[in-house]
């Protein structure tokens, strides 16, 4: 694909942080397609992969954000940063369930290690003299879900907060900060966890994954977002089209958030 001159990425590298596999490959591959040079970083290999540059590091782990910046300057330095890396793994049973250590790896995984990577980067973007941040949030930063994700929820909520002061401070020396807030995503997991609901039920996959729907409140367009739409998102807050867009969340959701 060709893409016109506010939308091409020629001539830029970006690193995109979980960028080995689900949304963050899309992330990947969309931008290597609009012209950047991708440097993917990710706790396992992936089995195939179109960065230029595969950097296997966990970023929850404090040591992560040198080496990934150590990897950078050796690449040539940094024109655009994705965040993607984010889950939960905290049990189910209410917020009375969700022990310290669970909320400490929310908390790594979901905020600190972004965090850690931008100081460890943010020169190396100001050095240029421009460049672009974009940060996966999630829907659960304004709409929580409280059985299982409320760390998660929290922790997503307070890196829209940081996102937003991170591109006051960084838009007058040209870099610009945004998130992307997606509702629920089509993907392998979110399938499986529809399937393991539906073996549960005794009812159909489709059905699992309407009651998954159901549990956002509806989404009105009634299905859950490719990797690959958000990926365009993505795509666009990175390029010179969205020279003037700075500071926005930009939700992704089918229409689950409902409020103004």
């Amino acid at each position: 694909m060709i893409y016109p001159p506010a939308l091409s990425l020629t001539g830029r590298q970006a690193l995109v942080v979980g960028g080995t596999r689900g949304l963050g490959d899309a992330v990947v591959r969309r931008l290597v397609e609009a012209g950047a040079r991708v440097i993917a970083v990710g706790r396992t290999a992936p089995e195939e992969s179109v960065a230029a540059r595969v950097v296997l590091a966990d970023s929850t782990q404090t040591d992560a954000a040198a080496a990934i910046a150590a990897a950078v300057e050796e690449e040539g330095g940094l024109d655009i940063l994705v965040h993607v890396a984010g889950g939960s793994s905290s049990p189910g049973g209410g917020h009375g369930a969700v022990s310290d250590a669970d909320w400490d790896a929310e908390l790594a995984l979901n905020l600190l290690s972004a965090v850690r990577i931008d100081r460890a980067l943010t020169p190396l973007l100001l050095s240029r003299g421009r460049g672009a941040i974009v940060y996966v949030g999630s829907i659960q930063g304004r709409m929580p879900l409280h059985d299982g994700t409320l760390g998660y929820a929290a922790a997503k909520a307070a890196l829209r907060t940081y996102s937003k002061g991170l591109a006051n401070e960084l838009a007058p020396q040209g870099v610009r900060v945004n998130t992307v807030s997606p509702g629920g995503i089509a993907s392998p997991g979110a399938r499986a966890l529809a399937q393991r609901i539906a073996t549960a039920r005794g009812t159909s996959e489709e059905a699992g994954m309407q009651t998954l729907m159901d549990s956002l409140g509806g989404i009105p367009d009634g299905r859950f977002a490719p990797a690959e739409e958000i990926a365009e998102v993505i795509g666009f807050l990175v390029s010179d089209a969205a020279a003037s867009v700075v500071g926005a969340d930009i939700i992704v959701d089918g229409g689950t958030v409902k409020t103004i």
